[in-house]
């Protein structure tokens, strides 16, 4: 059986190219200040399409609090099979620099064995990994489980449409286990669940100082610059070595996990010679174990073009990342009380949250963590599995994690770190699209023989 699945999935890895090529091309960024929303439209419709052509029942687009539509269906199994909730996302990051692409962000294009496209690791890959598995299975007498899915709209906005929506239809998405199909291996050909998710705030901060800009030369000296006290205060959320502080925040604590090794993650992070790495501790603590805050943009006037005044106003957009053990709602008033605490010279400060998911903590001894080892070890030839954490937040995870709490939640996906995914030149390998779409069926097919069992 092993053998025979990964043959079939081998041999519909013509079909998944073909059809990540039509979900790429969908500019689907869940903004519509960015992109019109006829991009999400149309790539919710194509899922939609997909789950009925391969005999999912009750397939619906499904209106959600945020103005986005996430699609959901259900293929039934055999009568007395346990239930796996399927997820992924078709919204994508916007493309950011064209000009620095290789190739056009809504293009799949193949270079040097992997193939490039806004989406094609985060999460369309997802979406198609799933269905690549699924049809596998079709091929040897159908899945072995009642399979429910979800392939969201609003996931890289963190609006939170789908929890909101889920929350109020508590039946909907109800299984035993949840393989959410959005995480990463740690590098290529290395099989990784992810056991956490770092939870995340953002907030807008705007600094108001003067009624309007004045001249610099005129007034410059004695005028308080809105901009520069915006600096001040975005400074003060780093210690010298470039860890987050932030006043009454916990500093986090240890990753006891896989290891990271510096120099590896200088690689995959891209950092420049003589440029030193930020924050304490090993690499993973980090990244999977302390808060990170980020200053995402800031609104003031460009280089180019620039008059010589003093700034009336500025205002920032700044993520916090936080680990499991904190709640985001307390660390998001934390930073709120720091910034306004930090503005320099009575400058008038208001901040305004703009989305959030808490973080989250997978019980790796599980049953279905045990069907998972399973089936990667054979996916991937005898390798066994790594468990690691995620710096990125799937705000998703703990609304289902609350609402079920007796289902098993399992996270995989493509978005390892050649995967470059939220950057330019996104991109993902069509090995791991098929060694995990093979893990996914074989995992179907030892959960199912355990729940009887």
């Amino acid at each position: 059986m092993e053998q025979d699945l990964a043959a079939t999935v081998a041999a519909l890895r013509p079909r998944a190219l073909a059809e990540l090529a039509e979900l790429v091309a969908f500019p689907s960024v869940a903004d519509p200040a960015q992109f019109p929303r006829s991009g999400c439209e149309a790539a919710a419709r194509w899922v939609a399409t997909a789950l009925r052509a391969e005999g999912f029942q009750d397939v619906a687009l499904l209106d959600t609090p945020d103005g986005t539509q996430s699609v959901y269906g259900f293929l039934p199994g055999p009568a007395d099979a346990p239930t796996v909730l399927l997820y992924a996302h078709y919204d994508v990051q916007p493309p950011l620099d064209e000009d620095a692409w290789l190739s056009p962000p809504f293009e799949l294009t193949e270079r040097d064995g992997r193939w490039y496209g806004r989406g094609a690791a985060d999460c369309k890959g997802g979406v198609i990994m799933h269905l690549t598995a699924l049809r596998a299975l079709k091929e040897h007498g159908g899945a072995p489980v009642n399979v429910k899915m979800i392939v969201e709209g609003s996931e890289e906005q963190g609006t939170g449409g789908l929890e909101r929506y889920a929350e109020a239809h508590p039946e909907l998405l109800a299984a035993d286990a949840i393989v959410i199909g959005d995480a990463g291996n740690f590098r290529v050909g290395l099989p990784t669940v992810t056991a956490t998710l770092r939870g995340m705030t953002q907030l807008r901060v705007s600094v108001d100082t003067l009624e309007g800009n004045l001249h610099s030369g005129q007034f410059g000296g004695a005028a308080p610059d809105a901009l520069a006290a915006l600096i001040r205060m975005l400074d003060s959320l780093r210690a010298e070595d470039g860890s987050t502080t932030i006043d009454g925040l916990d500093p986090g604590s240890t990753w006891e996990g896989l290891r990271y090794p510096e120099e590896d993650f200088r690689e995959d992070a891209g950092v420049l010679d003589g440029v030193e790495l930020i924050g304490s501790g090993t690499v993973a603590d980090r990244l999977w174990a302390r808060p990170a805050v980020t200053v995402l943009g800031i609104d003031c006037p460009p280089v180019v073009g620039a008059t010589g005044s003093v700034q009336a106003s500025a205002r920032a957009l700044v993520s916090l990342r936080v680990p499991p053990g904190v709640d985001v709602a307390e660390a998001n008033r934390l930073l709120a009380a720091h910034l306004e605490a930090a503005a320099p010279w009575g400058a008038r400060v208001a901040v305004e949250q703009i989305g959030q998911g808490q973080p989250f903590r997978a019980d790796t001894g599980s049953p279905a963590y045990e069907a998972m080892r399973a089936a990667m070890r054979v996916a991937y030839d005898g390798q066994e599995m790594a468990i690691a954490g995620q710096g990125g937040s799937i705000p998703l995870c703990n609304t289902l994690a609350s609402l079920y709490p007796e289902a098993e939640i399992l996270l995989i996906g493509l978005s390892e770190p050649e995967a470059q995914i939220h950057a330019v030149n996104e991109s993902v390998s069509l090995e791991e699209l098929e060694r995990l779409a093979l893990t996914e069926a074989l995992f179907l097919t030892t959960y199912a023989t355990g729940k009887k069992s």
